[in-house]
């Protein structure tokens, strides 16, 4: 399965990312990255990017790198610390496969600011579903 397929259906069909300006840039199997446009919607009352939108951002991208290779998982656990408010024009997150056996995945993902900073960090563990994210 191309990689790059997974990701196109991820991004087109995942309406609530699509429509908070968060989207994958990179799938491969086991990694993906993915991005956040901060718009003022993106805000919370301090002026910072909404804690929910970094979580949801770790999300998909732990959904890219579960995924990459058609393998059907979803998310059934997420735990996340934020290191410092969401800031700047672009959160970039980073996502990579810590373990996988038969019915469970591990996936740890790292937020960075325009700056570089570490805003974020995610464990997001995934159960296998048996069936492929896309039919062919």
């Amino acid at each position: 399965m191309d990689s790059g397929k997974v990701r196109d259906f991820i991004n087109e069909h995942d309406k609530f990312s699509r429509s908070n300006h968060i989207r994958l840039v990179r799938v491969e199997p086991g990694y993906a990255e993915g991005e956040l446009e901060v718009t003022p919607d993106s805000m919370n009352s301090r002026g910072f990017v909404q804690g929910g939108a970094i979580f949801t951002l770790c999300d998909l991208t732990a959904a890219g790198a579960a995924n990459a290779e058609n393998n059907g998982m979803i998310a059934m656990q997420g735990s996340i610390s934020f290191i410092r408010p969401g800031t700047g024009t672009k959160l970039r997150a980073v996502a990579k496969q810590l373990s996988r056996g038969r019915s469970t995945g591990v996936f740890s993902v790292d937020v960075f600011n325009d700056s570089g900073k570490l805003v974020a960090h995610a464990t997001i563990n995934g159960f296998a579903t048996g069936e492929p994210l896309l039919k062919e």
